[in-house]
């Protein structure tokens, strides 16, 4: 999955909480709120605070998604240490208990 793409995903899914989402897709995710967060705190209180509180939603979702794509309950997100291995494990390849697999997406 490309940079557009996670970040599209991530919007898109803004409140889904099933299903799985991608290794690439999380890491992307997160690199595109390190970048965001970096530039908007240098702006003002104001504008970081606002951006803080758009983001947050959208990436507690990815990251249980990101969960769940290691067939693990989203609730381990709130472990930051096991949620980092869970994150960089690689996904159950079939279908698992919260659902199948996401699919392939395309580089257009």
């Amino acid at each position: 999955m490309s940079f557009v793409a996670a970040v599209q995903s991530g919007f898109r899914n803004y409140v889904n909480f099933m299903g799985r989402a991608t290794r690439s897709e999380y890491w992307w995710w997160a690199l595109f709120t390190l970048i965001i967060q970096i530039v908007t705190s240098g702006v003002g209180d104001g504008l970081g605070a606002v951006v803080s509180l758009v983001l947050l939603v959208p990436g507690i979702a990815v990251a249980i998604r990101r969960m769940h794509d290691t067939n693990h309950r989203g609730w381990w997100m709130l472990f930051p240490i096991v949620n980092f291995v869970f994150a960089v494990r690689a996904s159950d390849a079939g279908e698992n208990r919260f659902g199948p697999p996401p699919p392939p997406r395309s580089l257009s």
